[in-house]
């Protein structure tokens, strides 16, 4: 592990995975002054094809607003501005590149998460922790999970939570030496050895097969089958191709610590057609309330918007709820209370700004930076729309009122471009300045990592809506990455501005207030994504659309869509893939389950982590164990020489065992391989 100099970092690294917001709480040989830093963790490959984990400052991460693509990016931010979470800045940019520590995966031994999967140490030395992190906006588990396809581990024996990086030179040899007295092959042991581990990877059943069928050829015909004395017609061979290609497009491997297996490719059940409900209406808001005006039933009220939205009567009420500027257990009197103190509060923060003079304005150049993009884009919102139309429009006044204010409640996110798209519906809807400012407010604390400068927030996104597309829809996935399109990028402004460009003002909010719930799962908005891309996806794979023409395909989407249609096939792919048997951890992450065998632990608990699970995380951990251990074996026909199928060969995969089985006809032959599976796990 080491600080990198400026030499160490050329161009040509690339990031494999990125995640902000990783706290340093301790590192041998580093600065005492980057401790409790926050700052980025990084999976990188270098130039010569090695592989490191990188911990960034957040002051080495510069947007340049220049380089963006401005056919889908909109945030448009302020020259090469530099910032960090805590405030602190640095011109010297080189300087602050040799601050990043990096470990070698190559010297990478051990690793282990502890509290609550929150904090990763990692180890280059046995025994020796030299450097432990800890994730602030969730926890490790994506990372662990991209982590773990970069290096071969097995979970530790001695230690809970703990990974052992795996040695492969021991296994190699190992290897080399069952194939080796087999004597099937007439070549090298190693390069046939390898050669099959390298083919298996890319075609586990096809040459998990063909190995099978050389062992058949021996048990009928002997060592004449390897000197080709054996006949096949052209015709048998063709069907053989064909079945193992058939085999090829319904398999798939699937990854644990210890074994790679491969299986079925799992599908997703049946998608329900959920209809939608009635919006909230004025009758049922009132009767959820009692006679001081407070809200018991706030888990009933947010199913009901769920299903149906708000009727468009209540929404000035109902949006102060949802948007956390009213609390639901407060009656009238106590609300108006809040709203005096509120009312105070903006125009405390509003004359700050107001009463700034022309002096103080020229001597601070980000803020007068900040208003000068409000002033752009409030001139461009929403004209169309009669509420902002006209010249000396006195709502225009208002929206940039409110935005300049939030500059100075919120200076560290100050204003970003697409900010005044968030307000516009909020301050058509209210009309009042003070209740606009802290529902916005409101919004913007749930969203606010969309507009952070380096843009870590989006990218997270991003790829959480790869990894759920993915999941859901893995044809359409397929397509776009081939087509350079894998990251996602046409959806950037789908993601900033929550849909905002995408529907009319009516949809919008009604939009706005469904997502506003929480429900059914955790971002939610990633799904209605995915809903969207999946009705266009007949349209995107037979049309061959690239990158660009994905791109434009998508814009044109804007004002077309419907969107009580597109929450009806959102809700039912979550339905969808909380009913799939192959949930993957990395998936319940995403939509907020709880993963399967994941321990409980208090924040007093040391960083070894020994707790056991404990009633249903045991019995879910349990049950994810039988269910791999059937999965694991698997049954598999073959075909005979006459091209007819014969159900009494069988491949037997046991993780228990050191061998796999080939069972002919009451003939069983084994073959040592439980170290095949750990070299590929």
């Amino acid at each position: 592990m080491s600080s990198s100099s400026v030499e160490d970092i050329p161009d040509q690294c690339k990031d494999l995975f990125t995640q902000d917001g990783v706290l340093l709480k301790s590192c041998s040989g580093c600065s005492i002054n980057e401790l409790n830093s926050i700052g980025m963790l990084c999976i990188v490959r270098n130039p010569d094809g090695t592989k490191c984990i990188e911990w960034r400052p957040n002051d080495l991460i510069t947007i340049d607003s220049d380089t963006q693509d401005q056919e889908w990016a909109v945030v448009n931010t302020i020259g090469r501005r530099q910032r960090t979470l805590s405030g602190n800045m640095t011109s010297d940019y080189a300087t602050a590149r040799a601050r990043i520590i990096k470990i070698p995966l190559d010297d990478l031994k051990t690793f282990r998460v502890s509290r609550n999967n929150q904090q990763m140490q990692f180890s280059t030395k046995h025994g020796v922790w030299q450097m432990i992190l800890y994730f602030q906006h969730g926890n490790a588990e994506i990372f662990l999970a991209n982590l773990k396809t970069h290096v071969k581990t097995a979970k530790s024996r001695h230690e809970r939570n703990a990974y052992v990086v795996v040695e492969s030179n021991t296994e190699a040899q190992v290897l080399n030496k069952s194939f080796a007295e087999l004597d099937i092959f007439t070549e090298n042991p190693t390069d046939v050895v390898w050669g099959f581990v390298s083919n298996l990877r890319q075609r586990p059943y096809a040459t998990t097969m063909e190995a099978f069928s050389k062992l058949t050829d021996i048990v009928y015909n002997g060592n004449e089958a390897m000197n080709d004395k054996r006949d096949m017609s052209e015709e048998v061979a063709d069907l053989l191709t064909k079945s193992i290609s058939a085999m090829e497009d319904t398999t798939t491997t699937t990854k644990s610590d210890e074994y790679e297996v491969i299986s079925v490719k799992p599908t997703l059940p049946p998608r329900p057609c959920i209809p939608r409900g009635t919006p909230l209406s004025t009758e049922k808001w009132e009767g959820l309330q009692d006679t001081e005006g407070r809200v018991a039933e706030v888990d009933g009220v947010k199913q009901l918007i769920f299903r149906g939205g708000v009727a468009h009567s209540i929404r000035h009420a109902v949006w102060k709820y949802l948007l956390d500027y009213y609390p639901w257990n407060m009656g009238h009197s106590e609300i108006k209370n809040l709203q005096r103190r509120k009312t105070e509060e903006y125009f405390s923060m509003k004359l700050q700004w107001r009463s700034m003079t022309e002096g103080q304005e020229s001597r601070f150049s980000e803020y007068r930076d900040r208003k000068s993009l409000v002033e752009k884009d409030v001139n461009r919102t929403d004209r169309t729309h009669p509420f902002f139309t006209g010249d000396n429009n006195p709502n225009l006044v208002v929206l940039q009122d409110i935005l300049m204010t939030y500059v100075m409640y919120n200076f560290d996110l100050g204003y970003v471009q697409g900010m005044s798209d968030i307000l516009a519906p909020i301050l058509l809807l209210l009309g009042n300045e003070v209740d606009s400012f802290w529902c916005f407010a409101g919004f913007m604390d749930r969203i606010a990592p969309n507009f952070d400068m380096d843009q870590a927030g989006m990218k997270q996104q991003l790829l959480h809506l790869q990894q759920l597309l993915t999941f859901a829809s893995p044809e359409l996935a397929h397509h776009l990455a081939q087509k350079d399109s894998g990251n996602m990028y046409f959806c950037f402004r789908w993601l900033l501005v929550w849909f905002k460009r995408e529907f009319s003002h009516r949809d919008i909010m009604r939009l706005w207030e469904v997502l506003w719930t929480g429900l059914p799962c955790a971002n939610f908005h990633l799904l209605i994504c995915v809903a969207i891309l999946d009705a266009e996806k007949d349209i995107l794979i037979s049309k061959d659309y690239g990158f660009t023409e994905i791109l434009k395909h998508v814009n044109d989407l804007s004002m077309r869509l419907d969107v009580d249609k597109i929450l009806s096939a959102a809700e039912g792919i979550y339905h969808q893939i909380v009913s799939a048997q192959h949930l993957t951890d990395q998936i319940r992450v995403i939509i907020g389950l709880p993963t399967v065998g994941t321990t409980s632990q208090t924040e007093g608990d040391d960083d070894s982590g020994d707790e056991s699970p404990t009633g249903s995380q045991s019995e879910a951990a349990s049950h994810s164990r039988s269910e791999s251990t059937s999965h694991l074996r698997s049954e598999a026909t073959t075909v005979n020489g006459n091209g007819t199928e014969n159900n009494d060969q069988r491949v037997l995969f046991t993780p228990e065992m050191d061998e796999v089985t080939l069972e002919y006809n009451g003939l069983q032959i084994s073959i040592v391989t439980k170290t095949v599976w750990a070299l590929l796990a």
